[in-house]
């Protein structure tokens, strides 16, 4: 079995539940505070390893409690964290997330995750031919295209998550054997909205064969759609009862990356990633929901 080995963010996420956000100028009393590590990187990270993936993660935290916390956490999660670096004088990355009974509230706070930037050196000695590298867009962009490139060069396959989305996205294709959008990053891809629901699978059938990538959309409620030589393939989504949606993205992309590093099929890869991000919106919280090879398999 090939290793996994996941280039991105690190996080501690704050959880404060609450009726409403304050005004400017006005204190609230809040109900309750969570945390959670957190980041799509250390998020899909977990996600692989839950699946028995070997998996290293290529991260920078602070030198701080939150840092320190963090790095324990993913170690109990056996995860290889050799390459997650301390850096001094600048606080972990920070997620404060707005609990309310409509919606969330999130700001993030980068922190450490911005001065991740020549990884060279870990990519090294980390990355081997036919390995899976996975990676997003909450760390430095050229960070994140000069790792796709060294680890396509070293003949490894290359997934991206284009998440949080970002136009320079598009420079990067050329390093990027699968891509794993929702659809609102899609469209950012397309660089133009989807008038109607029936246009979407041709447009994603048009757009992956220009741009020689397979293509895969995670479509919420409408399932997971993805391309092939010749036609777009959907599975629909499974009815479950949603408690929490958030990481249900990350628990997709970590579990494909374990899936292929196991040698797996994309269609069966797909399938399996597709049961444990249904499973995970069954729990609250990013990581706590993200389940194991066993429980997907009796799901």
């Amino acid at each position: 079995m090939k290793k996994v080995i996941v280039l991105g963010s690190i996080n501690m996420d704050m959880v404060m539940e609450t009726d409403r956000l304050p005004k400017v100028g006005e204190t609230l009393l809040g109900e309750t505070i969570d945390y959670y590590v957190g980041g799509k990187g250390a998020n899909q990270a977990v996600a692989a390893s839950r699946v028995g993936a070997e998996v290293s993660l290529i991260g920078k935290i602070g030198d701080d409690t939150f840092g320190s916390k963090v790095y324990k956490h993913l170690e109990k999660e056996h995860i290889d964290v050799n390459a997650v670096t301390v850096e001094k004088n600048i606080f972990t990355g920070v997620a404060s997330i707005f609990k309310l009974k409509e919606d969330n509230a999130i700001v993030v706070l980068p922190g450490a995750n911005m001065l991740l930037t020549d990884v060279t050196n870990e990519l090294n000695k980390k990355v081997n031919e036919q390995d899976v590298l996975l990676t997003q867009l909450e760390i430095p962009i050229t960070t994140v295209q000069n790792g796709l490139k060294y680890a396509k060069d070293k003949g490894a396959i290359t997934i991206l998550n284009p998440a949080p989305y970002n136009e320079k996205v598009v420079e990067m294709l050329p390093f990027v054997d699968i891509i794993t959008p929702n659809e609102t990053e899609f469209e950012g891809l397309l660089g133009h909205s989807i008038a109607h629901a029936n246009q979407f699978e041709q447009e994603m059938l048009n757009w992956s064969q220009a741009n020689h990538t397979q293509l895969i959309v995670t479509r919420g409620g409408a399932g997971i759609s993805y391309t092939t030589e010749s036609n777009v393939v959907t599975i629909p989504a499974e009815k479950v009862a949603i408690v929490d949606t958030t990481g249900a993205g990350d628990t997709f992309n970590g579990i494909l990356a374990a899936c292929l590093a196991k040698g797996m099929a994309i269609p069966e890869a797909i399938k399996l990633s597709g049961k444990g991000a249904t499973l995970s919106i069954t729990k609250l919280g990013a990581q706590t929901g993200m389940p194991t090879l066993a429980e997907i398999e009796a799901f």
